[in-house]
């Protein structure tokens, strides 16, 4: 991937992750470096932040049920776990892949942790209402044009509450900064290819002005948040 590239649209190119047939030990190892990472550029921060907004407009239920889809190891759901102790709500989540290399990483990740189950499927076979709150985080980036609309569509089906999103700003920054840091930590072929484009692949204030017009939402918020992030919130009602 270069250091230099033109970020005006959103890329087209898919990304390794996106390619099934591939995986094993690489995809593992890349799964590791995400985690560090999702800590170096404080990923879980986004996704905390929406669902305590829906949380709080859906009346601050007692109990919550949480739907993680493309969550990868689901390290950022920890914070989660932390934010619903600290409030005293009865948390479930269910974290949500289509590779068996994530969903490996991810029962190793929340072994001793009975609130969290995995679940290897596909987002668009979910029952209806499936969970409170559904979650993508750097999820939605790998989708464009009607794709997008149609994977989002299909989070609000699976939720009662509505959808939190937590996906990349495109600016030349993060995409510097992403691209040193992957460079830097890392030699495993995914994280290098797909840490840089995935930013190429990420949002504008404009990007999001379109989906919201495609979905009719009015509803819908999207805040930008530190480390080059959006935190995205479509409510139900």
């Amino acid at each position: 991937m270069p250091f230099f590239r033109t970020l005006a649209v959103r890329a087209k190119e898919e990304e390794l992750m996106d390619d099934f047939s591939m995986g094993g030990e690489d995809l593992r190892e890349a799964l590791k470096h995400l985690r560090r990472l999702n800590r170096i550029f404080a990923a879980p921060g986004p996704t905390k932040d929406g669902v305590e907004k829906l949380w709080q407009t859906s009346g601050r239920p007692g109990t919550l049920s949480i739907l993680d889809v493309g969550a990868g190891s689901g390290d950022v759901n920890h914070k989660l776990l932390q934010w619903a102790d600290e409030q005293g709500i009865g948390l479930s989540i269910t974290l949500v892949d289509m590779t068996e290399e994530a969903c490996e990483e991810a029962r190793l990740q929340f072994l001793h942790e009975p609130r969290v189950k995995v679940l290897r499927g596909d987002l668009r076979e979910l029952a209806d209402a499936s969970a409170d709150i559904v979650t993508g985080s750097q999820f939605v980036h790998h989708f464009d044009g009607q794709q997008l609309v149609e994977m989002v569509s299909h989070m609000r089906r699976a939720s009662r509450y509505g959808v939190v999103i937590n996906d990349i700003h495109r600016h030349p920054v993060s995409y510097a900064a992403v691209w040193i840091v992957t460079h830097l930590i890392s030699r495993n072929r995914y994280i290098r290819h797909d840490g840089p484009l995935s930013v190429a692949k990420g949002f504008t204030d404009r990007d999001w002005q379109e989906l919201k017009h495609r979905l009719q939402s009015d509803s819908m918020t999207y805040t930008w948040k530190p480390l080059f992030r959006y935190s995205v919130v479509i409510p139900n009602a």
